[in-house]
């Protein structure tokens, strides 16, 4: 009952006038990201961040989330109209709708795409409602030992499922630790990694970091890739047939089901839940000839699942804390400028916001259909503006948004040197994810175990005594081990290869 007397609440503020506005907002701008290839959800929100810096946390919050669920279904166009996924969750849309558009069904592939996002986003909003405050409650049980370890099974598996080499995870994420770490000891006052730079004094800023990992790298990553021609198809009939209604209904359910149970488990990634459904389609289907060629359940499955994924991955950062993904730790970003810590506290300190943006995502699903179906030929025109254009334009936003944050011209320099740096580690297929989580996560990990070994004047054991925070210890070990085994075959492969 408290639930729904909450979530009312939270409607009732989502609705106003001015909130609507920026679900509005979040969702065009969303969705003219994901459009543009090569941006994506991550850099995306990194970029508009500075957007909300004069807007009260409730709106901020919900513009910001309203970015990312838009961004995750924009990739649909690109992804069928050019062959080329505007974000990593779109790549498999690009098997059946780009053969749907060349046989001149890229209308319907966009629709059924639309109703897919709709349908899973929508379910699985319905879902957190009903998962997210018990698991809320049993997180507030938690002491600063088992919120370390539980940190440190995040950290361990965004490291371990991000990349393809394990060492190269715990690389970047002890990289992001120690960038953390840069500014006041919390504990003893002095500076720390500053170079007897006063700038450095309060720490390197996460918006101009995330800005340059995400967005500068995008830039100088996309200005590489070859255009590609816009396919001309038929984009006014966007509803599917009877036929295509039938085949497509059994696959919205089971990739918005597949989409969400993989969205609870942080590290997995936008990709797996796609993917997961993608095959799942295939192995299940009595003619699975047809994928491959414009199969619409090749469609329907993974931009289901796709938008499940995103709403569950709130989930574990609402109740937990713990960012599930590179957007999602972005997101955790923004609710930190925002003077809030994501996690159970949230939901007994904070109620009104947490259940405005939750009750947001309803509203935001419904926007997004309405953007999305009636105007999804907007959408395609902005595929024919010059590249040289909107990438300019986005590094110059870039550099107005790092410098408004506290009107220091380093902080831009900040920016390029991370935007160079994260380039550089794209090249080499360096994972950028766990370098972003451990930048997040590096202050509330040393918070938890100075507070823990203050509690045990100094003595590890503490760790080891207690018995879930041995579990999520033993968890996170098991989640490194699993990695390591997982990840050998295919670097014996590949070591064979060269």
């Amino acid at each position: 009952m408290d639930t729904l007397a909450h979530l009312m609440a939270g409607l009732t503020a989502a609705l106003s006038l001015q909130n609507l506005a920026f679900a509005l907002i979040g969702c065009i701008l969303g969705t003219l990201i994901g459009v543009l290839p090569g941006l994506g959800p991550a850099a995306g929100t990194a970029i508009l961040i500075p957007l909300t810096f004069k807007l009260d946390p409730t709106g901020a919050l919900i513009m910001l989330s309203a970015i990312y669920y838009g961004a995750m279904y924009g990739g649909t166009v690109t992804s069928v109209l050019i062959n080329v996924p505007g974000e990593a969750a779109s790549v498999i849309t690009c098997i059946d709708g780009h053969q749907m558009a060349k046989q001149g069904r890229g209308g319907t592939a966009l629709g059924i795409a639309a109703i897919g996002s709709f349908v899973g986003g929508i379910v699985a909003t319905i879902a957190l409602v009903i998962v997210a405050p018990p698991l809320a409650q049993v997180a507030l049980k938690f002491g600063p030992p088992e919120f370390f370890a539980l940190m440190l099974v995040g950290l361990c598996l965004i490291t371990g499922l991000g990349g393809r080499s394990l060492l190269a995870g715990l690389t970047m994420a002890i990289l992001g630790l120690l960038i953390a770490m840069v500014g006041i000891d919390p504990v003893r006052g002095a500076p720390r990694f500053t170079l007897g730079i006063p700038s450095l004094y309060d720490g390197l800023g996460f918006i101009p970091v995330v800005m340059g990992l995400f967005g500068v790298a995008e830039i100088l990553l996309a200005i590489q890739q070859p255009r590609r021609q816009v396919i001309k198809t038929d984009l006014a009939s966007l509803l599917p047939s009877r036929e295509e209604w039938r085949r497509s209904i059994g696959a919205i359910g089971r990739g918005t089901g597949i989409g969400f149970f993989l969205g609870l488990i942080p590290g997995v990634g936008a990709i797996i839940p796609t993917f997961v459904a993608y095959v799942f389609e295939k192995r299940l289907s009595k003619t699975p000839e047809r994928f491959g060629h414009g199969a619409i359940e090749g469609v329907a499955a993974p931009e289901s699942a796709n938008n499940a994924y995103a709403n569950a991955a709130m989930i574990p950062l609402l109740t937990l804390g713990i960012p599930s993904s590179p957007t999602i730790a972005v997101l955790m970003g923004a609710f930190i400028v925002n003077g809030l810590t994501p996690g159970p506290f949230l939901f007994q300190e904070r109620p009104d916001l947490v259940w405005a943006v939750i009750a947001s995502f309803f509203l935001g699903n419904i926007l997004l259909l309405v953007l999305n179906l009636p105007f999804v030929g907007l959408w395609a025109r902005i595929l024919h503006l010059p590249y040289a254009y909107v990438c300019v334009c986005t590094l110059l936003f870039c550099v107005i948004g790092a410098y408004s944050l506290q009107q220091n011209a380093f902080d831009i320099g900040v920016m390029i040197v991370c935007g160079i740096i994260g380039y550089g580690m794209r090249k080499i297929d360096m994972p950028i994810a766990p370098l972003v989580l451990g930048l997040i996560l590096g202050p509330f990990l040393e918070k938890s175990l100075r507070t823990s070994l203050e509690m045990s004047a100094g003595d590890f054991s503490i760790f080891f005594t207690r018995p879930l925070c041995l579990t999520l210890l033993v968890l996170a070990g098991i989640v490194l081990v699993a990695s390591a085994l997982r990840l050998q075959p295919r670097q014996l492969r590949e070591g064979s290869t060269t």
